[in-house]
């Protein structure tokens, strides 16, 4: 484990404690089929998330997303839907079209509402500058899906 993502948790253990922290850790365990998730602590789960300058300077500009980047991706996106489903009390669905470049979209629908769409782009270098920054983006994605389902309830209850 890096030492800046050790260090951000442990002087930030509510963040690890939040629905969002948990709730990802839940998501990254749900894709591990070997189990090899089950003895990690959740700063290390989370760790891929985190990308600092010098680990994105690591990653070329150009470049596929491979199987493992894509599966971190479709997390992420499960968690915010679960997150919203959580709130609303309605189920929230993610879907994700990523071609093989690392280039697509992300939508979440409740109902027959589209309460989030974010464009991907350069997915192989899918990452936060912390966890605190990826808690702070997921915060602001929840609070206008859930303001647009505030706005539309019948056609997110459909």
């Amino acid at each position: 484990m890096t030492e800046a993502v050790a260090v951000a948790a442990s002087d930030n253990d509510d963040l690890m404690r939040s629905d969002f922290a948990i709730e990802m850790v839940r998501q990254m365990r749900a894709i591990d089929p070997y189990g090899t998730f089950d003895d990690w602590p959740a700063t290390r789960i989370l760790e891929p998330f985190v990308l600092t300058k010098e680990r994105k300077r690591e990653i070329p500009v150009i470049g596929d997303p491979d199987e493992i980047v894509m599966a971190r991706v479709k997390a992420f996106y499960n968690a915010i839907a679960a997150m919203i489903e959580k709130e609303c009390g309605l189920m929230a669905v993610p879907t994700i079209n990523l071609t093989h470049e690392g280039f697509g979209r992300a939508l979440v629908t409740v109902g027959k509402l589209v309460v989030m769409d974010r464009t991907l782009r350069d997915v192989h270098r899918f990452g936060f500058p912390s966890l605190s920054k990826m808690k702070d983006e997921v915060d602001k994605i929840l609070s206008v899906a859930l303001e647009i389902i505030g706005q539309w309830p019948k056609v997110a209850g459909l």
